[in-house]
């Protein structure tokens, strides 16, 4: 590799992954280069990877992953002030600013929205497991003094689950069921826990998340089928589903007390799910969406300066971007792993 190119890990199609050699990028007018130093792989990066497709989204050209990025200012564009080496964190919202939505001061379902790494469009927004990735300026959030890099990693999926968090309202002494304890629903129990969640129940198919899910501020953990009975006497005030399993939503609707809150924050399968609509109705549910964020990204990021986010146990992995292939293995084994870093610092040139 030299000074001209920068790694990128490209998804082919189902199965065929990529590390490459792409030319690096230059910013325009307005924008800004920045040296990404940590990726963290999402689910939406497996999916790309194992099936060709995050729900509906299918590959239709090769796609850059990754959305998830922090990283160090390389180089400003005309026209902005931005000082080289400044550490950052990347929004990876692109909303198109005049649509209904917008307007409403809701950005993250904006009617027009880009998003790094994905196949929503086409062409594709290229993602930004790269050496080098450009953005807007405005894209671009500089960390809070002494916010580490590596921790700072974690504030993209952190800032879906403080924004699921905010959906369900005041959670201040409640009982909170989360199902799901991947790395979205580990950092949705943080996320309770720091907005004064009371008492949290999170549920699992597997041992090991549980047990990160109680180092970041779980009250109770429990393995489905295994010890699971007793959730639907549970009695929540609120409960989010994080897993995107009907099986997780079906939890959660018996799990909540009747005019309990069910907050919906993981993606199901394609196509329509089947939903227990009759105790929605009798047992007077409330049940509201969550998707993406908007500005919780710099409120996370404060949160995890001044540790009111205590986040740490969720990155269980960080690896090399040149093993990027066992990377996205680790990170699709929830029996090994919690949330993985690609790490792009051990650069041969620059």
């Amino acid at each position: 590799m030299d000074s001209a190119t920068m790694r990128a890990v490209v998804a082919h199609g189902a199965g065929d992954l990529r590390l490459e050699e792409r030319p690096v990028p230059v910013p325009g007018p307005g924008e800004v280069a920045v040296d990404v130093q940590y990726g963290g792989i999402c689910g939406s990066d497996l999916h790309y990877w194992r099936h060709g497709a995050v729900g509906e989204f299918r590959l239709r050209e090769p796609l850059v992953l990754g959305h998830e990025i922090v990283g160090r200012v390389r180089e400003a564009g005309p026209g902005v002030q931005a000082p080289p080496g400044t550490p950052v964190a990347v929004h990876p919202l692109a909303s198109c600013g005049h649509c209904r939505q917008c307007h409403a001061g809701r950005r993250n379902t904006c009617l027009d929205a880009g998003y790094l790494g994905s196949a929503a469009r086409n062409p594709h927004v290229q993602g930004g497991f790269a050496d080098v990735l450009v953005v807007p300026a405005g894209r671009v959030l500089a960390l809070p003094e002494g916010l580490d890099l590596r921790l700072a990693a974690v504030a993209e999926p952190a800032a879906v689950a403080w924004h699921a968090v905010r959906q369900a309202g005041d959670v201040r002494g409640k009982r909170v069921l989360v199902t799901g304890a991947g790395p979205i629903g580990c950092l949705v129990v943080a996320s309770l826990r720091a907005a004064g969640a009371a008492d949290i129940t999170v549920t699992d198919v597997h041992e090991a998340p549980l047990a990160v899910a109680k180092q970041v501020g779980a009250t109770s953990a429990v393995r489905v089928g295994v010890g699971a009975d007793h959730l639907e006497a549970l009695a929540a005030d609120i409960a989010i589903e994080s897993s995107g399993s009907p099986a997780g939503l079906r939890t959660c609707v018996y799990g909540v007390d009747r005019g309990g809150l069910v907050v919906g924050l993981g993606l199901l399968p394609p196509g329509d799910t089947p939903v227990a609509a009759n105790a929605l109705i009798t047992r007077e549910l409330r049940l509201v969406g969550s998707f993406r964020f908007d500005n919780e990204l710099t409120e996370v990021l404060h949160a995890l300066s001044d540790g009111r986010l205590a986040v740490e146990p969720v990155v269980t992995s960080v690896v090399p971007v040149a093993q990027a292939q066992e990377a996205f293995e680790l990170a699709a084994d929830p029996a090994r792993s919690c949330k993985v870093l690609l790490d792009f610092g051990e650069r041969t040139s620059d």
